[in-house]
């Protein structure tokens, strides 16, 4: 055997040591993100309760009956945030983007602030951020049922408080929710990468069901 036919061996050789566990990897990973179930964190409980009741952008009454049997991507702001806000709605248009035509996916974003937030003033902002309306609802309501919300049942921050004037909480954490209000997942908004994490697990989660 000449040099030339036993470089080319070698060559071969380690090309296949080197490309068989990655493709192997691949492979792997590649089943895991599309049949491996997404783990159940928490339930959020009865999100049916009638005190659950807020306002969207188009001064549309809204409950959680209106997003029954979806996929909930939910999360906490405030018009007035300057710099951590604006960077979660826009990677949230990612999300909104990725299943514009999928209607069993829903985004919901609750004001902290709701004696600023109204109706007209989540219009204006939502309009500003070029938000897609088709599955994305920008809400308010009375501040001690968000903030009851967003403490009992999505357990975004564990801070104690009442909803009072004094009270404030603000978290940058994407709650993922099945349609059986069970939590699957927590994502930080201001992150591409765990914002593309939070794309796949919906694409999973959808898979599951």
């Amino acid at each position: 055997m000449t040099m030339k036919k036993i470089l080319s061996s070698t060559y071969k050789l380690v090309a296949l040591v080197i490309l068989i566990p990655l493709m192997a990897f691949a492979a792997v990973h590649l089943l895991e993100n599309k049949y491996v179930a997404l783990p159940v964190m928490n339930s959020a409980g009865d999100l049916y309760n009638p005190s659950y009741t807020f306002v969207n952008q188009h001064n549309q009454v809204r409950s959680f009956s209106h997003w029954k049997n979806k996929v909930l991507v939910a999360g906490y702001f405030f018009t007035a945030c300057p710099v951590i806000c604006p960077k979660m709605i826009n990677n949230l248009k990612t999300v909104a983007s990725t299943f514009k035509n999928d209607s069993t996916v829903q985004l919901l974003s609750f004001t902290v602030d709701p004696k600023h937030d109204l109706p007209t003033k989540l219009l204006a902002y939502s309009t500003t951020m070029q938000a897609d309306y088709a599955r994305w609802d920008f809400l308010t309501g009375d501040k001690a049922v968000l903030y009851r919300l967003a403490r009992k049942q999505f357990f975004i921050t564990a801070t104690d408080g009442d909803g009072g004037p004094q009270d404030f909480i603000h978290s940058d954490r994407l709650v993922l929710i099945d349609p059986k209000h069970r939590i699957r997942g927590y994502y930080d908004g201001t992150s591409q990468q765990e914002v593309q994490q939070l794309i796949n697990d919906i694409k999973k989660l959808k898979n599951e069901n």
